[in-house]
């Protein structure tokens, strides 16, 4: 009876530690404060001048996506986001595509992220190489990340309220400017356009397609769910709170940026070399050098904390596919209530990407053309689960149809139309990546399959939780019981139980 009560490391469950402010902390600090800065010519340019625009229909568009995050964290309070979520509403197959999606970007997302700090550090100490920048980045985060998610987040705290600062400190100097010399455009063209190209509602519905991007982190609040004191409705709230953050910063530095702005819309289009610098030209001819240089390091330091909250994410997903069987076990180990194989192994895929991409002149591009596809896909298969387990199953009870059908679908269609304006490469990536997917599942369901039969198992089933059994002798079960029951985590024996449902 010894082996059936033993607590088992790799079972053992995620500490919760994690307040409502950590939450946001770690929401905003994957998406980052002024992530608009580098994309901002390019959006200007897009949009005909209406860049301000084109962040409050993007901050409309992904509440549809945060909506359905916080509808499916209540459903499911678990570490897996949009791989538990739809195991819950489509099913073990559809949420075996889902993780594996998001895997793909939360995997490059912080490569993405530490690249761009080490090419800041690099701008400001060329003597050190970029990669070496880079590699630095990533060993300073994973060491935090290992330290343990709290230890983490009260950095990560610091971090983010220096970028908070910097951010306040251009907001102050921009009016300061703007009430003492004027603004360089109309004062309502930021919404309306500069009037150099005209508007244009498809330009800046194109615009949104790509600023939607930058929203890109803040579901990676979801993956923390089991370490949340308070229960599920605390994550929920920190989504959409994070959400309408993030929005009211973004619409305000691209306002202001764009009633600096030296150069017309128009003459950004016209000159795609100037779009990348853009925003950090009107800084500096407006308000000076000094602000240049103080955004640029905060952009650095903050990129790099981006990546950590990145990893975060990553490892928690890893962890709970892992623990669920469709990555291998050995990720599903945990420490001290920290997933330590899982985030090792996410910070070993990031280092490589970003190491390879910082000693490449065009790593950059490559990486930034791949990123999205893969968490959309995961969000459109998040919006379809709302419907599958609120309308299809109704396993709530009656459905609220505008918050059940209504909201999931339009926000499906806001991420598929993005998919559809993504770049040849990142298709081409999602494409292969979803076929290898897809791969794994039929080998999985084969081996499932194989394995069915009256003794296939040597210890008991699964209980009511979603997983399958595994039995003292190591055996699994493949009974009616793999399919998901009513506890939302992972039935076994009893020696590894950790449903979080009735059959806890």
């Amino acid at each position: 009876m010894a082996s059936v009560t033993e607590p088992r490391t790799e079972h053992a469950g995620l500490r919760r530690s994690l307040g409502f402010r950590d939450l946001v902390v770690y929401g905003l600090l994957f998406i980052a404060p002024m992530a608009p800065v580098g994309v901002f010519g390019t959006l200007d340019a897009t949009s005909h001048g209406a860049v301000a625009l084109v962040y409050l229909v993007a901050t409309v568009a992904m509440a549809f996506t945060a909506f359905s995050y916080a509808q499916m964290v209540r459903v499911a309070p678990q570490a897996g986001s949009v791989f538990t979520y739809a195991r819950k509403g489509l099913g073990e197959g559809p949420g075996l595509i889902a993780g594996w999606m998001a895997m793909l970007d939360y995997l490059l997302i912080p490569a993405v992220a530490y690249l761009f700090s080490g090419i800041a550090m690099n701008a400001l100490v060329p003597e050190v190489s970029r990669w070496v920048w880079t590699a630095l980045a990533v060993v300073v985060t994973t060491l935090l990340n290992l330290w343990g998610v709290r230890a983490a987040a009260r950095v990560g705290f610091a971090v983010l309220a220096m970028e908070i600062v910097v951010l306040l400190v251009f907001v102050v100097a921009a009016v300061t400017v703007l009430v003492r010399d004027g603004a360089q455009r109309g004062w309502l063209s930021p919404l309306t356009g500069d009037g150099s190209l005209g508007f244009s509602t498809a330009a800046v519905l194109g615009a949104v397609s790509v600023a939607v991007l930058s929203y890109l982190g803040f579901d990676a609040i979801a993956s923390f769910a089991e370490e949340v004191t308070g229960g599920s409705a605390k994550v929920a709230r920190a989504v959409l709170f994070c959400l309408g953050v993030t929005g009211v910063l973004f619409i305000a530095q691209t306002y202001l940026a764009a009633l600096l702005s030296p150069v017309t819309s128009a003459e950004l289009a016209a000159d795609p070399v100037q779009q990348g610098p853009a925003f950090y030209n009107a800084v500096e001819a407006s308000v000076g050098f000094w602000l240049h240089d103080l955004v640029a390091i905060s952009k650095a330091i903050g990129a790099a904390f981006a990546a950590l909250a990145g990893q975060a994410a990553a490892g928690r997903l890893l962890f709970a596919m892992a623990r669920e069987r469709r990555l291998p076990r050995l990720l599903a180990r945990t420490s001290d209530g920290t997933p330590r194989p899982a985030l090792l192994v996410a910070a070993t895929v990031t280092l490589v990407a970003a190491v390879w991409a910082a000693r490449r002149d065009d790593g950059l591009d490559h990486l930034v053309s791949v990123v999205d596809v893969g968490a959309l896909v995961a969000f459109t298969l998040l919006h379809a689960s709302v419907v599958g387990w609120f309308v299809v199953r109704r396993a709530e009870g009656r459905p609220v149809w505008w918050k059940h059908l209504v909201a999931p679908v339009l926000g499906a269609a806001v991420t598929v139309a993005v998919i559809v304006e993504a770049s040849w490469t990142a298709q081409v990536v999602g494409a292969v990546w979803l076929a290898v997917g897809l791969g794994l599942l039929v080998v999985q369901r084969g081996r499932r399959d194989a394995g069915r039969g009256p003794d296939t198992g040597t210890g008991p089933g699964p209980g009511p939780g979603d997983g399958p059994g595994t039995g003292p002798g190591g055996g699994t079960g493949s009974g009616p019981g793999f399919r998901p029951g009513p506890g939302s985590g992972t039935g076994s024996s009893a020696a590894t139980r950790t449903d979080t449902g009735p059959g806890a």
